[in-house]
């Protein structure tokens, strides 16, 4: 079995870079997948052709806005089972942002600026919001990389849910400042996944890679 690894908003491949390594230690093959964020479609093309390579099944990870990408591309014949990170779950053509409406506004919200048809985090957002829980030193590292996203990325609407046909797991990050731990917790239930909670902010892969790395695991072991 491999894994492949699928990046959010405000990121790139490199947030995975402190998982990889126990991963890879365990004997598991890795990829880390690099999407534009210029649309979903070109989100799920990058995630496919990646797929496309394995030589294996594999358990598809997803952190945050990348949860919306593998419930698209996960549908693959080779993507065995899903992990979702702090991660959008929707289901087919759902309006997200509606639903999302429904929960406490997280406060990463606050420090979105579009310009030119793109949008980014402001530092203070980034560092403070996004990245809590992370050393100040690496936050500044990881806000220096921020991926900026395409206007309207949040809008664009799945037409498949892989979820409802994969085993799933759902990790709620309980101190996330960037997306409601009231939604992931609602999300989870719904698609009726193996469920564990972090006390972390939005970025556990960064600040709790070691607990990220074993919930990996466990998907792995439930196929084994």
């Amino acid at each position: 079995m491999g894994v492949v690894l699928v990046h959010g908003a405000y990121a790139d491949g490199s947030s995975w870079s402190k998982v990889i390594p126990g991963l890879q230690s365990a004997g598991i093959a890795v990829t880390s997948v690099q999407n534009p964020l210029t649309s979903l479609a070109d989100d799920v093309a990058s995630v496919r052709r990646v797929l496309d390579e394995q030589k294996e099944p594999v358990v598809l990870v997803g952190h945050s806005y990348g949860g919306a990408v593998i419930s698209q591309a996960g549908e693959h014949p080779l993507v065995s089972s899903l992990v979702y990170l702090s991660a959008r779950a929707p289901e087919p053509d759902e309006d997200y942002g509606a639903l999302a409406a429904r929960f406490p506004a997280p406060p990463a919200n606050a420090g979105l600026i579009y310009r030119d048809g793109f949008g980014f985090l402001t530092e203070d957002a980034f560092l403070h919001d996004f990245a809590n829980g992370v050393p100040k030193r690496e936050a500044r590292v990881l806000y220096a990389c921020q991926g900026r996203i395409a206007e309207g990325l949040f809008a664009q609407r799945t037409t498949v849910a892989a979820w409802q046909t994969r085993p799933t797991r759902y990790l709620i990050t309980t101190q996330d400042r960037t997306t409601a731990p009231e939604l992931q917790a609602y999300v989870a239930q719904r698609m009726e996944a193996h469920v564990e909670e972090i006390a972390s902010g939005h970025l556990s892969m960064v600040s709790h890679p070691g607990e990220v790395e074993r919930f990996i695991l466990g998907a792995l072991r439930e196929l084994a």
